[in-house]
C-alpha cells in the first residue's frame, strides 16, 4: 500500500499527502489527522529508504552487541526499539558474536557508514582500529552498559551499586563477605566488573573488613561460572585459588570480627550479576546449604529469573536505558548538542535469599 492509494481515497494530492504523513506545519492539523486515519485503515507502512531520499537519511539506528543471548542485552534492545518505531525510524542490529565472531565485518567493512544515522553500542570492549572506524562515521554514538574513553554512557554507577549490595549485608550483621565477578568472556565492556568489584572491596576496607584473596572468585559473569565459583567458596575452607584477575584485596584489618572473619566458609556472596547470583544458589542447594539460613546471596541487575526464586538484588531497568539512549542519540541526529547523561537508577529490592546470619 503506498500514497498513491491514500491519496485516491481521500481525494487529496500525492504530494499533501506525503506532506501529511510527515506532520509538515505547512498542512492543516485536520488534514493530518484525516490521511493518517486513512493510512492506518489501509495498512501503509512508511519507507525509510523512501524518507531517505528527501532528507539525506537512512531513518536508522545501528545497534552493535558483542551477543545476543544475554538478558540485559535483549532488555536494552527492546528499550531502543520501542523509541525507534515511535520516531519512525527502523533498528539495525549488528551481532558481534562474541570473542570468536567476525568483528571486521561491521567495524572494517563500513557497514555501518552507510546504513544508519546513529550507533548504540551496548558494553564493547574497543579496540583502537574499532574506535577509528566508528569515528570515522561521525555519526551520534552512546554507549549503554559501561563507560567507554570519549562516547557518552547510560547506566548505573556500578561502584555505589556496588556498594549498596555490600551495605545491605553489613547492616544484616554479615561480616565474611565472598564476592563473584570475573570477566565475561563474550565481551562485555571491562569496566563494568572491574568497577563493582572496586565498589564491593571499597564497602568491606570502609567497614574495616579484610577480604581474603580467595574470597574474590571468578564467575565469568554467566549462570555456568556462578555454579562453579559458588561450588569453589562454598564447598571445602574457603580457601581455594580461583581469585578474580587482577582484584587484590581491601586495606584494613578485620575490625570487629576476629581472625574467624576471614576462616571458614562465608556467611554471604556478593555477586556481580543476577545470572552469577543463581548459579552460587545451585551451588548452594547441591552442597546442602540452606538460604539464608547458612548462606545469603546477592546479586546486581534484576533478572526476572531471579524475581522467580525470591534472589535480593539491586535492580536495574535496561529497558529503560535503552530508551534513554535512543532518545539522545535521535536528538542528536536532530542537531541538538550532545549532553552528559545522569547515571540510571538502581534499587535495592530485598527477597529471601538474604538474612541475619545464624549464630
Amino acid at each position: 500500500m503506498g500514497i498513491q492509494e491514500i491519496a485516491t481515497v481521500t481525494g487529496l494530492s500525492k504530494a499533501t499527502v506525503s506532506r501529511a504523513l510527515r506532520g509538515l506545519p505547512s498542512v492543516a492539523e485536520t488534514t493530518v489527522d484525516h490521511v493518517r486515519r486513512v493510512a492506518d485503515e489501509l495498512g501503509y507502512v512508511p519507507s525509510s529508504a523512501a524518507a531517505g531520499l528527501a532528507t539525506g537519511r537512512q531513518r536508522a539506528v545501528g545497534v552493535v552487541v558483542p551477543v545476543i543471548d544475554r538478558w540485559f542485552y535483549a532488555k536494552a534492545i527492546g528499550g531502543v526499539d520501542v523509541e525507534l518505531r515511535r520516531a519512525g525510524y527502523d533498528l539495525v542490529l549488528y551481532n558481534l558474536g562474541g570473542p570468536g565472531g567476525d568483528r571486521d565485518r561491521a567495524f572494517r567493512r563500513s557497514m555501518l557508514r552507510h546504513r544508519v544515522d546513529a550507533l548504540v553500542l551496548l558494553s564493547l570492549v574497543l579496540d583502537e582500529t574499532e574506535r577509528s572506524e566508528l569515528e570515522l562515521t561521525r555519526h551520534p554514538m552512546i554507549v549503554i552498559g559501561g563507560p567507554a574513553p570519549g562516547l557518552r554512557n547510560v547506566g548505573v554507577d556500578d561502584v555505589a551499586v556496588a556498594a549498596t549490595a555490600v551495605g545491605h549485608l553489613l547492616g544484616l550483621g554479615h561480616r565474611r563477605i565472598a564476592y563473584v565477578g570475573g570477566q565475561d568472556e563474550a565481551g562485555m565492556n571491562v569496566a563494568v566488573p572491574y568497577r563493582r568489584r572496586d565498589g564491593f572491596l571499597g564497602a568491606m576496607a570502609a567497614a574495616g573488613l579484610h577480604v581474603p584473596p580467595s574470597w574474590l572468585a571468578d564467575g565469568r559473569f554467566s549462570f555456568a561460572g556462578g555454579v562453579a565459583a559458588g561450588a569453589m567458596l562454598l564447598g571445602g575452607s574457603g580457601t581455594g585459588s580461583a581469585s578474580v584477575a587482577g582484584s587484590g584485596s581491601a586495606s584494613g584489618s578485620a575490625a570487629g570480627c576476629g581472625s574467624a572473619s576471614v576462616s571458614g566458609r562465608p556467611t554471604a556472596v556478593f555477586c556481580a550479576s543476577d545470572e552469577m547470583a543463581l548459579g552460587v544458589l545451585l551451588a548452594a542447594r547441591r552442597l546442602g546449604l540452606r538460604v539464608p539460613d547458612d548462606l545469603s546471596v546477592i546479586g546486581i541487575d534484576g533478572h526476572e529469573y531471579g524475581a522467580a526464586v525470591g534472589l535480593t538484588t539491586v535492580a536495574q531497568d535496561p529497558e529503560a536505558q535503552g530508551r534513554v539512549a535512543a532518545r539522545a542519540v535521535l536528538a542528536e541526529v536532530d542537531g541538538a548538542r550532545p549532553e552528559a547523561v545522569p547515571p540510571a537508577p538502581a534499587t535495592l529490592v530485598v527477597r529471601g535469599t538474604t538474612g541475619v546470619p545464624r549464630g
